[in-house]
């Protein structure tokens, strides 16, 4: 299966509206959502079947037992993350919780222990096409690992040749994880200066992990000067440039409608075909 993913260095810029125009381009019969902290890949892509889902679990937590615990402190005085409230027994806040362990090995009583935690939730939709998404819960860690348990369980479910994924913004951990094992990463830039700045340092994180690049700049129109300077940047680190695609309001009449820019006539649907073959070529 080969895997096209695209990505963003920061928020805003258009990758999942260009991650679902591809999606509707080529007919993907395979393509995952990774943006584990905010997935909205299905809000362009209507499912029609329910979802297979499945709980997910990251660290372990800490855990009081009310019937054993004395309420010395000792693990109060420990706890670095000031996660344990006093109290008769003691109790542990899970938002706070790191799960070090400290309060389980200190605990002269063994009140203390760590138990798995729920992190998230999976979801595998088997349509006439399969989906594979999650959501990672307010406050917990392990994105990077949910990152590669939605990746994993679509390579399971789909026998497709193709798929696309939709990437997290920034170069953190799930970004990372979402850079493993694909075979080409379609960076989403805006002509800004925080966009050339994050262009710049998402660069460097796919080079990192050893994956071929190429960009597409989007709502170009909007500030052309900056445009050109990110189409230096590209010509002067080998970057291929897959296109760019104007600044265009029925990409947010789409959006409301829950369509993608492939499915309505648009200026924004020529500049992002015009990626999508260009992207064929790279991948071939």
């Amino acid at each position: 299966m080969k895997q096209l993913l695209i990505i963003s260095g920061k928020g805003g810029t258009g990758k999942t509206t260009v991650a679902a125009a591809f999606i509707r381009l080529a007919q993907a019969e395979a393509y995952a959502d990774c943006d584990v902290d905010a997935p909205n890949l299905q809000l362009a892509v209507e499912q029609t079947a329910a979802p297979e889902k499945s709980d997910f679990y990251g660290m372990d937590k800490a855990w009081i037992d009310p019937e054993v615990c004395t309420a010395c402190g000792m693990c109060q005085t420990a706890c670095t993350f000031h996660a344990i409230k006093a109290g008769e027994p003691y109790e542990i806040d899970p938002y706070l919780c790191e799960g070090c362990g400290v309060c389980e090995w200190i605990c002269p009583y063994s009140a203390v222990m760590m138990k798995p935690a729920i992190a998230g939730e999976t979801k595998v939709y088997r349509n006439q096409h399969v989906f594979s998404t999650a959501r990672l819960n307010m406050g917990s860690g392990n994105s990077g690992k949910l990152v590669t348990q939605v990746k994993k369980n679509l390579k399971d479910a789909a026998s497709a040749p193709f798929a696309v994924i939709d990437g997290s913004p920034g170069i953190g951990c799930p970004v990372i994880a979402s850079l493993s094992g694909v075979d080409l990463a379609l960076i989403v830039t805006e002509p800004s200066l925080s966009g050339l700045s994050d262009l710049e340092r998402i660069e460097k994180t796919a080079r990192g992990s050893g994956v071929e690049i190429a960009v597409c700049v989007n709502k170009y129109d909007i500030n052309p000067k900056m445009t050109e300077r990110i189409v230096q940047y590209c010509e002067k680190n080998s970057i291929p440039m897959v296109s760019s695609i104007p600044y265009d309001s029925a990409a947010i009449e789409a959006a409301n409608t829950g369509r993608s820019i492939a499915d309505i006539k648009c200026p924004a649907r020529a500049g992002v075909f015009d990626a999508f073959q260009q992207v064929q070529l790279l991948l071939e």
